[in-house]
């Protein structure tokens, strides 16, 4: 089986997934609710300049204000100040990088109050809100228009030389003068008037942007990239993807007829599913979903990965669990620790985990294991269109991986801090809240007309000081001259008591 995706379309939702070999590599979805602003361009008003950050926040219009960085910003970029990566990201050369090489002071550049054009590069994560550009760029089929860039680029994911050639002599010819284009991976065998087409609807495109621009006030809108499915479709639906699965009759249609128009030789691999088991059910994504939710992923050998996220950094601890070797115990630990690489790399993309990653593998004595495992996770992340680096396996058998956030992690966009525990991960015990109660009723002042203590808790915490800790209750009963009424509240969190004296 080869690569597949299939898209399950909601009222409420809509999910993608992208499976290679029935393995789901990459997942993705969008909400009703909480849309994905990433793309989006906005005429914006600068609300605060931070000359320390050498940043800025952007009001853009929506609940938080974007971040952006000076580098971020062309308003005095000349084309001699311009550094534009392209051809030589490995990464992800579908995205040209302008990176400045002489930039003034942020406090230099703008002021509050000044009105400007951004774009979405990262949309907000946790509490941090959007980050934007100047550096506007608009996807089409096959191109990437770039109109701050006088420059044109061809993905190095087209791997012969000669189409590359090709590819960047017609750009030559059907260009925009003054602007700027990087040829996208499906651009591989694409003819002349195919990519003369996406150049001129990009061009009509930046002009309706433009129009808006002039017209509206900031806060506004001027550009929203098109729905989850279609980016997916636009990006992702190469020669090279066998099926694509749709569940929803009209959404179906909507993007067999956006492919026809584009590449109406694709349409045959679009199919409709409307079998009664749910799609991702069929192709068992719902279970790869529940196991990318999991702290703990098991590895086929009986070892397992515990993944634990907090605030700085995700932590992977590589577990032996069940997993026993036939050989000596050295090779033992190798061979689950070299499954293991290849999970974490498999996760990581998975969750789209991003920052600072510690993997706390089991440690090695002979360095030439080490080095193995190290080079097995290269090999795993080298597919992986984030940009990364990974650090060499320590004597501790730590490895530190930095992973750009391309979009929020699975965790994140599925969940929320347990409301309980209030995201601490765990709770007080009941004894030690029990305890707790005996030294708040110790601190209570003795009083002659008062003879009951009513003691609130909750019902596992009410339980334990009725039945284990009778004894306590009956000793600070007869300290204090005082009958101890215990009341079960099952409106009170483990945590929370009520002390009231009668």
């Amino acid at each position: 089986m080869g690569t597949e995706i299939a898209i399950t379309v909601a009222r409420e939702e809509t999910r993608v997934a992208v499976l290679d070999g029935s393995v789901v590599t990459d997942l993705f979805g969008d909400r009703a609710k909480h849309k994905d602003y990433v793309g989006n361009i906005y005429k914006g008003r600068v609300a605060k300049i931070l000359p320390g950050m050498q940043a800025a926040f952007v009001d853009i219009g929506l609940e938080k204000a974007a971040f952006m960085h000076v580098s971020d910003l062309s308003v005095d970029a000349e084309p001699g100040d311009m550094l534009v990566e392209a051809e030589e990201d490995d990464k992800d050369s579908d995205v040209l990088r302008p990176k400045r090489q002489s930039a003034k002071p942020i406090e230099q550049l703008l002021t509050e109050g000044q009105e400007l054009m951004v774009q979405i590069s990262k949309g907000p994560i946790g509490t941090k809100g959007s980050r934007v550009t100047t550096y506007v760029s608009l996807p089409g089929r096959y191109l990437v228009f770039m109109p701050n860039v006088d420059h044109i680029g061809v993905s190095r994911r087209i791997p012969r030389d000669e189409e590359r050639a090709r590819l960047k002599d017609v750009m030559r010819r059907v260009r925009r003068p003054g602007f700027g284009y990087i040829v996208r991976t499906v651009s591989e065998g694409v003819k002349e008037e195919e990519l003369k087409s996406d150049v001129d609807f990009l061009h009509v495109l930046w002009q309706d942007i433009l129009t808006k621009r002039d017209q509206l006030g900031a806060p506004a809108l001027l550009h929203s990239d098109l729905s989850l499915s279609f980016r997916v479709v636009r990006d992702l639906f190469s020669k090279k993807v066998d099926r694509l699965w749709i569940d929803a009759r009209q959404e179906y249609d909507a993007i067999r007829n956006f492919v026809q128009r584009f590449s109406p030789e694709q349409t045959s691999r679009i199919h409709f599913y409307d079998k009664e088991e749910s799609l991702f059910d069929h192709l068992g994504v719902e279970q790869e979903i529940t196991r990318a939710m999991s702290r703990k992923v098991w590895l086929k050998s009986g070892g397992y990965l515990v993944i634990d996220h907090t605030e700085a950094m995700t932590v992977i601890d590589v577990n032996t669990g069940r997993f026993v070797g036939k050989r000596d115990q050295e090779e033992t630990i190798l061979r689950n620790n070299l499954e293991a690489a290849k999970e974490v790399a498999y996760q990581l993309k998975l969750r789209g985990i991003g920052g600072i990653i510690i993997v706390d593998f089991i440690d090695m004595e002979r360095e030439k294991n080490r080095d193995k495992v190290y080079h097995a996770l290269m090999d795993a992340m080298a597919s992986d269109k984030a940009r990364t680096r990974i650090s060499r396996i320590s004597d501790l058998g730590l490895i530190e991986i930095s992973r750009e956030r391309v979009r929020e992690d699975l965790l994140r966009s599925l969940s929320e801090p347990c409301r309980y525990c209030e995201g601490r991960g765990y709770t007080k015990s009941p004894t030690t809240v029990a305890y707790e109660i005996f030294r708040e009723i110790r601190r209570i002042e003795p009083s002659e007309d008062q003879h009951r203590i009513v003691v609130g808790a909750h019902p596992t915490v009410a339980e334990l000081l009725q039945d284990e800790e009778r004894h306590g209750v009956e000793n600070l009963e007869q300290e204090y001259s005082a009958k101890i009424v215990i009341m079960p509240d099952n409106q009170l969190h483990l945590e929370q008591y009520d002390l009231v004296m009668m």
